[in-house]
C-alpha cells in the first residue's frame, strides 16, 4: 500500500534512507551519510512531495518528488527485490508527465532498474558533495498507441 507520507513516519523514512544509502553507496564513507541525517530531517523532506509503502503495517519504503525531480526513491534493504520499488516508482510516475534524477554513475543496479522503467541518460555531472560523477536521467510519459 502507497500513502502519503505522515510527520510520524519521520524515523522510519530517515532509518531507511541511511540504511539504503549506505548499502548501494558503498563507494562513499557510511560517515558521509550519517551527516546528512540532519539536513533530510530538516530540510529535503519537508520541501518534497512524499510517499510511503508499507508491509505488515510498517514503513518499507518511499519516494520524494520536487517539482518534476524524483529526489528519493528507497526500499529497506530487506525488503528489496520484491517490486516495491517498482510499485513506489510507478506511483511516482502516475503523478507527473516528466520526472528527472540523478545517480551515481558506480551505482550500475540502480541506473539498470531505472533504464528497465524507462529513463534514459540525459548527460552526467559531478556531485558537488562527494565528487562522485552521476547520471542525470529523464523519463517521460507516452500515450498508449
Amino acid at each position: 500500500m502507497i500513502r502519503p507520507y505522515q510527520p510520524s513516519d519521520i524515523d522510519s523514512v530517515l532509518s531507511i534512507w541511511l540504511a539504503a544509502s549506505i548499502q548501494a553507496h558503498d563507494f562513499i564513507d557510511s560517515g558521509f551519510w550519517e551527516s546528512k541525517l540532519g539536513d533530510m530531517r530538516r530540510h529535503y523532506l519537508p520541501a518534497s512531495e512524499n510517499h510511503v509503502t508499507e508491509v505488515a503495517g510498517q514503513v518499507a519504503g518511499f519516494y520524494s518528488l520536487y517539482e518534476n525531480t524524483l529526489a528519493a526513491i528507497f526500499v529497506q534493504p530487506g525488503y528489496q527485490g520484491q517490486g516495491l520499488g517498482r510499485a513506489l516508482l510507478d506511483d511516482a510516475k502516475n503523478r507527473r508527465k516528466h520526472l528527472q534524477l540523478t545517480v551515481y554513475a558506480r551505482n550500475a543496479p540502480s541506473i539498470h532498474f531505472y533504464r528497465q522503467q524507462g529513463f534514459v541518460t540525459a548527460g552526467e555531472q559531478m556531485d558537488a558533495h562527494t565528487g562522485e560523477p552521476e547520471l542525470l536521467m529523464q523519463w517521460s510519459w507516452a500515450p498508449s498507441r
